[in-house]
């Protein structure tokens, strides 16, 4: 394992065992999960270890994210090499299918186009009743949006004014017209959430 070039995300650390829960609950036993947006590869890392009968797909718009995902995930046997893959483009290709499609932190992190590309191809790469998982701060309709997240909407919007929490309404409505069900939603320790999508 290549200590130089693996990132450190701290958050990692605090969230991948309630993400990990969620998961056992929601994926496959067996084939293959897309992780879009694989950032350090902590959680691709420490998901391969925990449910070795799926094979892991990273993926990062950025090259040296996708260093350190190789990195971390160095001989493990069910985690192929990093792609590249930028969420807001189509990249769904006629070779690319996954069981399950993970994304964790990402849509408040990136623009709106970003969450319609993930939306419109994870539709295409998965069948019928695969899973797309969404972990992250959202906001919802008649729920209080917890100071710590409408600070942390402030921070981003200041670095990236089309970066935000967005609403959980409009991303089920997006994921609605992409072609799948209802969201199933768990609440997360430190006002994230957990967001299930099924292909229709």
């Amino acid at each position: 394992m290549n200590e130089a070039l693996r990132r450190h995300a701290p958050a990692t650390l605090r969230n991948r065992e309630a993400i990990l829960a969620v998961l056992r609950g929601v994926l496959p036993s067996t084939g293959q999960v897309l992780e879009v947006a694989s950032g350090s590869g902590e959680h691709c890392h420490a998901f391969a270890q925990a449910l070795p009968g799926l094979v892991f797909q990273p993926s990062d718009a950025d090259a040296e994210a996708r260093a350190s995902v190789d990195a971390w995930c160095a001989g493990l046997a069910n985690v192929r090499p990093a792609l590249a893959l930028d969420a807001s483009t189509d990249w769904a290709t006629p070779g690319l299918r996954a069981a399950a499609v993970v994304c964790i932190n990402m849509v408040h992190i990136s623009p709106w186009a970003a969450m319609l590309g993930l939306l419109r191809n994870a539709a295409a790469v998965l069948p019928a009743g695969g899973v797309l998982y969404l972990y992250g701060p959202y906001r919802r309709a008649g729920v209080a949006t917890a100071p710590s997240n409408e600070a942390f909407d402030a921070s981003l919007r200041a670095r990236n004014p089309a970066w935000g929490l967005r609403a959980l309404e409009d991303v089920a409505a997006a994921a609605l017209a992409a072609g799948f069900g209802a969201p199933e939603v768990t609440e997360m320790p430190a006002n994230n959430l957990s967001v299930v999508f099924r292909r229709a």
